[in-house]
């Protein structure tokens, strides 16, 4: 995820603190993984250094200086390419998961268990991310609907993979 398109697009909505972001930031996409408030201040620092935004105001408290950010009609600009650029799929040619099954047939370590060992972890994260659906709001819904089809397509690559597996050792062997 781009953090500073993120909060380039966040400013859209009207001017905000750096703390203001963060929390916004935090609320809609942080679930997992809250940004900090260095990376903050660093990202909005760059923005501003690139003419992206600019200080709206500076107020004074009883601790630092609180700058209040907002977007310019470059930001603006910027964020609008980036919604339209499509991503690139990533198409997993080199999987670690596909190393350590040839490693694990190249060492004579059983190949069978490591696919068993990852499809039980599998099936234990999509428990949870089933249950964290059930519980949460449309946003976090579709985030989770999005970590399981991956997880459901990964799924179906370990159950192709074991049964392949004497092929694959045989191949791997030669």
């Amino acid at each position: 995820m781009s953090i500073g398109h993120t909060l380039l697009g966040l400013l859209e909505s009207g001017p905000r603190h750096g703390y203001d972001l963060k929390r916004a930031f935090d609320e809609k996409f942080g679930h997992d993984r809250p940004l900090h408030y260095g990376q903050v201040y660093s990202t909005m620092s760059r923005l501003l250094k690139n003419g992206l935004v600019e200080v709206d105001g500076i107020e004074a408290g009883g601790g630092p200086e609180r700058k209040r950010y907002a977007i310019t009609e470059a930001g603006i600009t910027d964020v609008a390419e980036w919604l339209a650029t499509p991503e690139k799929p990533e198409p997993y040619l080199q999987s670690t998961l596909y190393t350590k099954v040839v490693l694990a047939l190249l060492t004579g370590r059983s190949a069978a268990e490591l696919l068993d060992t990852q499809r039980s972890e599998h099936l234990r994260l999509m428990r949870i991310l089933t249950d964290r659906k059930r519980r949460g709001d449309l946003a976090d819904q579709l985030i989770c609907d999005h970590a399981l089809f991956h997880l459901e397509a990964d799924l179906r690559w370990l159950e192709l993979a074991a049964a392949r597996l004497d092929a694959l050792a045989k191949e791997v062997a030669a």
